[in-house]
């Protein structure tokens, strides 16, 4: 290890430290305040401050800061109160309840501070990056003692599939080396806010504090200390937001400001589940029914979980100022947006270029879970499908699920005749479908996540259908995730429920006979092995490979079941070959490389670490192999 990584993680500890010092509390004598602090420096210097607190309004409000404004909800327990940041300096400011009824003044702090160096640049992850998925509650216990906690409902209990088990932010934080080495360059968490529900609490979707980490997770100090040891390590950490629902006991639902803070049904008890979550067509279907519209952009997620209105403008600016926040807080490097296509999408479309506007280079990925190209592409930024109808999403990124679709019936597929769109030409006729897409380049690629039935539960744990996959999406456009313990043959069918797709790491819990983190101990019949260096030797290829990031792709129809492609930047090509079929295959290299075959002799096939001579024009493929090829010139 260098000198100079201890350093800048020394000295980002030592900012981080004195920040989170800094920082006031959202909980302040009795005071919910959010957020609890502000930068200098900012885009958005004008910040509606959130104050709850029983009959508050019997208070009037000053502050160090100049005011814009006040509102005063419906209901009595509330203040909005704007404050101005502009040209003022870094340093402790507050904000003063008082009246004249004798009662003494509530003084509230709001620190103004200084914002990392180079925040408003910071770059996004992108092409060049492997983003690696994360449960945390189901990856590493690294610290026992936070288990369960007294101000948290739910419970630890390891031997319940859907119930606590005990990951948390230090045991990500222990196993680093393990995701550098395997050659992940940024993680993805599922959400690590509070989630305070009394069961189901593990998945973290039905939040009850957007400013706090869950306490079974750690601290928000611990969170920014997990995203600066990444990035003395090159890597970049993506926060998972949740904007279109939150908990049922979160307090501004047990509470609201307003009466439309949130979706409330006629009867009062009917969610419209069940009819908002597969008609999310109705989002952008300009001849859909009113009451299917209805049904999707205000219908409950879950009974546990109320859909948020983002037509309210202080839950939209709390929406905006609270992802501003943590992207500043803990130097954040992206944002994976929940359900974005259940949102009202003209709102939504407002929060993420407020977002954009403060961090340009940054990128936020949107899931917008759809069977059909056209409709993803639709969500993507400057879309000109989108156009057709006056809109545009501002959302750099989408989840590519086609792809997805693809991969996950192809391996098992072998079409008798070359025109039958199964196999290879499934994936082939995806591909083709690249040009509905504003930018290809920035869609994010998976086998699987933690909502799908495992890649390697679909294939029974075929090392060669993970093979094809894995080389598939390391290789095409885009931007590749893989779910944690894909890289080991991980199992688990969403028939049996979603926990059993979110099992838990092995190796990652004390006493644990199986560890998967360590070498030498992957399992006892090397099944784990194989998987882990397929995936290592691809990923560690891939980080450095500029013709893989940006390079130009020119791929050819499938024949005989067998898909290639070549990615070419500079001097850099790289060809890929997935031969599906369950024969051998000779390829002809002037087929693929065309005039510039006289260009390479030799190429180092990246899975098995062999140099490959190419003088002879020809090459063989054995039956279900992958092949990544680094070409070397003349």
């Amino acid at each position: 290890m260098s000198i100079a990584r201890p350093l800048r993680l020394f000295l980002s500890l030592c900012f981080a430290l004195t920040s989170v010092l800094a920082t006031a509390q959202t909980l302040q004598n009795g005071v919910r305040i959010e957020p609890p602090n502000w930068w200098t420096g900012m885009n958005h210097d004008s910040v509606e401050v959130l104050l709850y607190y029983p009959n508050i309004q019997k208070y009037q409000v000053r502050s160090t800061l100049p005011v814009d404004g006040v509102v005063t909800p419906p209901n009595p327990n509330y203040y909005f109160v704007t404050v101005n940041t502009l040209e003022q300096r870094v340093g402790d400011y507050t904000i003063t309840l008082f009246n004249d009824d004798g009662d003494e003044d509530i003084i509230l702090s709001f620190p103004l501070m200084r914002r990392d160096a180079g925040s408003a640049n910071r770059e996004g992850f992108d092409s060049r990056d492997v983003v690696y998925l994360i449960m945390p509650d189901r990856f590493a216990n690294g610290d026992p003692d936070n288990d369960s906690t007294p101000d948290t409902k739910e419970k630890a209990k390891r031997n319940k599939k859907g119930g606590r088990h005990g990951g948390d932010l230090q045991g990500v934080i222990n196993n680093l080396d393990y995701l550098e080495n395997l050659g992940v360059t940024a993680l993805w968490s599922t959400p690590l806010l509070e989630d305070n529900e009394p069961v189901y609490s593990y998945h973290g979707y039905a939040q009850t504090d957007l400013y706090r980490i869950d306490p079974r997770y750690g601290t928000n100090r611990l969170y920014r200390q997990l995203s600066d040891e990444m990035k003395s390590r090159g890597m970049k950490l993506i926060m998972d937001y949740v904007t279109n629902h939150w908990g049922i006991s979160n307090y501004s639902v047990q509470d609201p400001p307003f009466e439309d803070w949130f979706h409330k049904w006629e009867d009062g008890t009917d969610t419209g589940f069940k009819r908002s979550i597969y008609k999310m067509t109705t989002n952008f279907d300009y001849k859909a029914a009113e009451r299917d519209q209805k049904a999707t952009l205000e219908g409950w997620f879950d009974t546990t979980m109320p859909d948020m209105n983002q037509d309210n403008p202080h839950l939209l600016n709390y929406l905006v100022q609270n992802a501003i926040w943590w992207i500043e807080y803990a130097s954040l490097d992206g944002l994976r947006v929940d359900t974005y296509s259940y949102n009202d999408k003209d709102a939504l479309a407002q929060w993420t270029e407020a977002i954009m506007d403060e961090y340009p280079n940054f990128n936020i990925v949107a899931e917008v879970w759809f069977h059909n190209q056209a409709q993803i592409a639709y969500w993507q930024r400057d879309s000109q499908i989108g156009a057709i109808q006056g809109y545009n999403s501002h959302v750099p990124s989408v989840m590519d699920f086609t792809l997805t679709d693809a991969t996950n019936i192809a391996f098992n597929e072998r079409p008798e005749h070359t025109w039958q769109p199964i196999g290879m030409n499934r994936i082939y006729e995806n591909m083709a479908m690249d040009f509905l897409y504003p930018n290809p380049s920035n869609l994010l690629t998976f086998l699987g996540n933690h909502d799908t039935t495992r890649f390697n539960q679909r294939y029974d744990q075929d090392i060669e259908a993970y093979t094809l996959g894995l080389a598939l999406i390391l290789t095409q456009r885009g931007i590749p995730q893989l779910y944690y313990g894909d890289e080991i043959g991980m199992m688990g069918d969403q028939a049996n429920g979603d926990g059993d797709i979110r099992r838990d790491f092995p190796g990652g819990w004390k006493g644990d006979k199986n560890n998967a983190f360590k070498a030498g101990k992957r399992g006892r019949d090397k099944t784990q092995q194989q998987f882990y260096d397929v995936t290592q030797r691809l990923l560690q290829f891939r980080k450095d490979s500029p013709a893989i990031h940006e390079g130009r792709t020119v791929h050819h129809y499938p024949e005989n079941d067998v898909y290639v492609y070549t990615r070419r930047h500079n001097d850099q090509w790289v060809l890929t070959i997935l031969n599906n079929s369950d024969k051998p295959r000779t390829l002809r290299l002037k087929d693929y490389l065309q005039d510039d075959i006289s260009r390479f002799r030799s190429g180092r096939e990246v899975i098995t670490n062999k140099t490959m001579i190419l003088d002879n024009g020809t090459l063989d493929v054995a039956p279900r192999q992958a092949m990544v090829i680094d070409l070397h010139m003349n």
